[in-house]
């Protein structure tokens, strides 16, 4: 890509006012300018770490504009690298908080996001386990007030991060994150699709998924081998308590790790042949269907019935 020819100065931001109306558009320095101070960091890029910078400007505004943010509404932003969406998420009046892992990249973004008070981005690895948060970054999390997490998620660890956000007893009200196509069409995907599984039906008993905007390799630095996407998630109505969610979501992962096997079969392992006979039959379904076939309405009815005292 080429490098951005835009003016550096980014003096005479303040916030914004009204519903998802952002400031002047933030002027970004010129590539060129990044990758120096990247140099001088000693950074190189880490597969591990799924770095992939998002260079395209225009990109990262249209995917901030995607999350529909409000001012003063709080947004968690997952490896922000450098801050090119962090710094449009900021000029929607966001209070952003950005996590970043590498300390040669937090520095960067953060004098880059100067001009945005309400805009932190702090040092951790975001994960403690692959399914827990980080204490550091759960206890700033909003208690009660909705809130929205939007990011150029790290292709490492965006399948334990999403499922880790959708069990919260507080989750974000909406989710905007650019991840690998795949793994989009997953989260969107709907039963008997032949994608259909663990992590869609997972994702689904918390959240409403839309696929969103394509991004080709050429928009990032380095190139993905991989095509990515943006998926917009958005709460259920009538959305279950955090454990009752999370009873559910182990049992439908059980269910559909084996997703081509019958349902009778299947769910016989789980609880016991009768019971699993007694729970079909009051539901009206075919023992002899498969597991992949099953809406989340129908997992979630299962799940109850045999649950049932």
């Amino acid at each position: 890509m080429e490098p951005d020819k835009q003016a550096a100065s980014t003096d005479g931001l303040g916030k914004g006012e009204g519903a998802n109306v952002p400031l002047e558009r933030p002027v970004r320095p010129p590539w060129a300018d990044f990758k120096a101070a990247l140099e001088a960091a000693g950074f190189h890029p880490s597969r591990k770490l799924g770095q992939n910078f998002l260079l395209d400007d225009n990109m990262a505004r249209a995917i901030a504009a995607d999350a529909g943010i409000n001012p003063g509404r709080f947004v968690l932003e997952i490896g922000p690298g450098c801050g090119f969406l962090s710094v449009h998420l900021a000029s929607f009046g966001a209070r952003l908080l950005a996590v970043e892992i590498d300390t040669r990249l937090a520095p960067i973004a953060r004098r880059f996001l100067e001009p945005f008070p309400d805009a932190e981005v702090i040092e951790f690895d975001v994960l403690a386990t692959k399914s827990r948060l980080a204490p550091e970054v759960l206890e700033r999390l909003p208690e009660s007030e909705p809130w929205s997490l939007c990011s150029n998620l790290p292709y490492s660890i965006s399948g334990p991060l999403l499922a880790i956000a959708s069990q919260l007893d507080h989750p974000p009200e909406v989710v905007c994150c650019l991840v690998q196509k795949e793994v989009a069409e997953r989260l969107a995907a709907g039963p008997g699709s032949g994608i259909w599984g663990p992590l869609s039906a997972s994702f689904q008993e918390t959240y409403s998924v839309s696929m969103g905007r394509l991004v080709p390799p050429q928009l990032f630095w380095p190139r993905p081998k991989v095509d990515s996407a943006v998926f917009i998630a958005r709460l259920r109505e009538g959305l279950a308590p955090a454990e009752l969610r999370r009873k559910r979501i182990a049992f439908y992962r059980e269910l559909l790790q084996r997703r081509r096997q019958s349902v009778r079969r299947v769910l016989g392992d789980m609880v016991g042949r009768s019971a699993a006979d007694h729970a079909l039959a009051a539901l009206g379904m075919d023992p002899k269907g498969r597991a992949e076939t099953l809406s989340v309405d129908e997992l979630r009815a299962l799940h109850g019935e045999v649950e049932a005292p």
